[in-house]
């Protein structure tokens, strides 16, 4: 595993992992501000934004998509493995993020 892929894992960790935390507690704010409950808007806001951190790790295209596609069919099978690697660490940073919104939250998230 190449240094530069080691920091794109890296990256895609933080870049979903900064998704979750940072668009629940800025979103807590908001509610705070119109009134409403922000432990519990901090909760809902991290389970619904883990699909969100996903797409903005891996850069919201559809390379990912064709990678996979020519992992499959082209044969280019490192390219498959790349990618997914990129998105199980993408998918770990918005886990660890959600976890750690659980924990602040004390909410036991179901979804």
């Amino acid at each position: 595993m190449g240094r530069d892929f080691a920091g794109t894992l890296v990256m895609d960790f933080f870049v979903a992992f900064g998704v979750i935390i940072g668009g629940s507690l800025i979103g807590g704010m908001g509610a705070l501000l119109i009134g409403k409950p922000p432990l519990s808007t901090i909760h809902d806001l991290a389970s619904g934004l883990k699909i969100w951190a996903l797409v903005a790790a891996i850069g919201g295209t559809f390379d990912a998509i064709t990678s996979l596609e020519r992992g499959l069919f082209a044969g280019t099978h490192a390219d498959m493995y790349k990618t997914i690697a990129m998105i199980c660490a993408a998918l770990g940073g918005a886990n660890t993020g959600t976890l750690i919104i659980q924990w602040i939250t004390q909410e036991q998230i179901s979804s």
